[in-house]
């Protein structure tokens, strides 16, 4: 029973590209920089396309006229593109991984997971599980195909490895229940009362029930 749930009303991530553009002084930039024209385009069609309603406010700038201000941040080279003051590319066309990456990131800084969600790919059988276990339940939920979907796999990445440690390695499924962190199939098994077979060949999940207390009064 899969549902979409859109994003509240939150601030904005905000992204800043310099192009070379402008005056200072008696200099004029005259050539149109065409990796700042792709680099623009590759923002608005990520903003588009790529992060569903993640609230994004893009403002370009003409660096030439506003040479100083990327400075002090290590930017001196158009296009620069900063993503909340941070820059993420700069010199080159945009690699769109690397700005919806840097987006999501911001953006699940500032905004908690709501509701249930669970965060899975098509060929894991523990996310079958997981997805039938929440159906059966009579659970709605949003589900999120992290290999389809690139800006699922930089959420998820971006929520799970503050609970489990940067150093885990994170698998699927992921699962939060009424915004809280749940884990994988077996962690949810127990919340919704259902026994797990014994199976020595099933792969741990990044968060195994034993540690589920632990990373819950961690987050």
């Amino acid at each position: 029973m899969e549902s979409r749930t859109p994003h509240g009303t939150l601030e904005p991530v905000k992204v800043t590209l310099y192009r070379w553009a402008g005056a200072w002084g008696p200099f004029r930039v005259k050539i149109p920089c065409g990796e700042c024209s792709l680099t623009r385009d590759v923002i608005a069609d990520v903003v588009e396309t790529e992060l569903g309603d993640v609230p994004v406010e893009v403002d370009t700038r003409d660096w030439l006229t506003e040479w100083w201000k990327p400075l002090p941040k290590g930017g001196w080279h158009a296009p620069i593109v900063l993503v909340e003051g941070r820059i993420v590319s700069q010199g080159a066309a945009l690699n769109r991984g690397v700005l919806t990456q840097a987006i999501i990131e911001a953006f699940a800084k500032r905004a908690p997971v709501s509701g249930n969600r669970l965060f899975g790919k098509a060929t894991c059988p523990h996310c079958v599980r997981a997805k039938g276990y929440l159906d059966e339940a009579g659970i709605a939920y949003d589900y999120h195909d992290v290999v389809r979907e690139p800006a699922a796999l930089y959420e998820m990445l971006a929520r799970v490895k503050p609970i489990v440690g940067p150093k885990t390695p994170i698998t699927v499924p992921q699962i939060w229940i009424d915004g809280d962190y749940v884990g994988g199939a077996d962690a949810l098994a127990e919340i919704v009362e259902r026994e797990v077979e014994p199976n020595p060949d099933r792969g741990q999940c990044s968060i195994s029930p034993g540690r589920l207390g632990a990373a819950k009064k961690a987050a």
